[in-house]
């Protein structure tokens, strides 16, 4: 099946899309749902981060009902598949957001779906990313925000578009994205079944690199392959991951004071600031290969500014507390 189509049997499910406008202000548009929760089973979040974050605007919304409408109709959240357009449509007393998707941008030229064929095992939790940054046209008010430039009122934009489904968030992770031109970068990953793993990709004119299971994995204290290390303290996350013949090290840091809080879905509902995400991240991603007895040997060397780095569960220490926003 399509794997960004609603998954109508998953005990949650939830949406997830990132806009860049033109005057460098980005957009979180999370839509999720978990259906038999007795509070707070529906949620819309919306937050817009000017460039220089000098006043996030964020609303979250928990809704009474959230359904997945024909795109003949005219309210809500819509989804057009098979043809891969998205189309939102999300009006409120709080903020209006109108957009349409105009392109996109698959995950690779090999695989729909990061888990490659992992997605057809019943796992915990999945992942699925429908675009890495394609273009949109857009309309969008918020009315208590009165210095919303121009460029963000209305026009075209780029977007990343993913979604999760399964039973609930991991009870700890860390998400990355970054994207410029035809650069880019996308990573997931946390405590699942016992096991640290990780799905990531890099994105560029020359190369195309994927990892996923059983290279980026740490089980029963093992990882042949990876190293890993977050620290919210420093808000600081690096990663390593190796197969036989190639290697990628990825390192990310974002200034404190840039982040904003999210609620998360669990099986009770979604509980507030069990998240924590900055736009304002500088990611560095070195590239390495070798022969089968050489040394590695770097070949390439990226560096993202303003990337998107994110904290969740036991990697947040803040979780669950009224401590937000740092």
């Amino acid at each position: 099946m399509d794997q960004y189509a609603p998954h109508l049997s998953a005990n949650f499910e939830g949406y997830y899309s990132k806009f860049d406008f033109p005057s460098g202000a980005k957009l979180a548009l999370i839509i999720c749902t978990v259906p038999a929760a007795k509070r707070r089973p529906h949620m819309v979040s919306f937050t817009y981060a000017p460039h220089d974050m000098s006043k996030v605007y964020q609303k979250e919304l928990f809704v009474d009902s959230l359904q997945f409408l024909p795109a003949s109709t005219g309210d809500g959240f819509q989804l057009k598949v098979p043809d891969s357009t998205t189309e939102y449509n999300l009006e409120n007393e709080h903020f209006s957001f109108h957009a349409t998707t105009t392109s996109r941008v698959p995950w690779s030229q090999h695989s729909e779906t990061p888990e490659a064929l992992l997605v057809h095992l019943p796992l915990p939790l999945h992942w699925h990313v429908q675009s890495l940054g394609g273009g949109c046209n857009f309309t969008m008010d918020i009315p208590s925000h009165s210095n919303l430039p121009a460029a963000d009122r209305s026009g075209a934009a780029t977007v990343h578009q993913e979604k999760n489904w399964a039973n609930s968030f991991p009870s700890a992770h860390m998400w990355l994205q970054a994207r410029d031109g035809e650069r880019g970068f996308c990573c997931a990953g946390g405590q699942i079944l016992g096991m640290e793993a990780y799905l990531l990709g890099y994105r560029n004119k020359q190369y195309e690199i994927d990892f996923r299971p059983p290279f980026a994995v740490r089980a029963l204290g093992l990882a042949p392959f990876m190293s890993v290390a977050h620290s919210w303290a420093d808000r600081t996350f690096e990663l390593s991951v190796q197969s036989f013949r190639r290697k990628i090290v990825v390192k990310a840091s974002a200034p404190k004071g840039t982040f904003f809080s999210l609620s998360s879905p669990f099986p009770d509902g979604h509980r507030e600031n069990f998240l924590s995400e900055s736009f304002q991240a500088t990611l560095n991603v070195k590239v390495y290969e070798s022969g089968w007895l050489s040394e590695w040997r770097l070949v390439h060397e990226d560096t993202f500014e303003e990337a998107s780095l994110e904290f969740g569960g036991d990697y947040y220490p803040p979780a669950g507390t009224d401590q937000k926003l740092h």
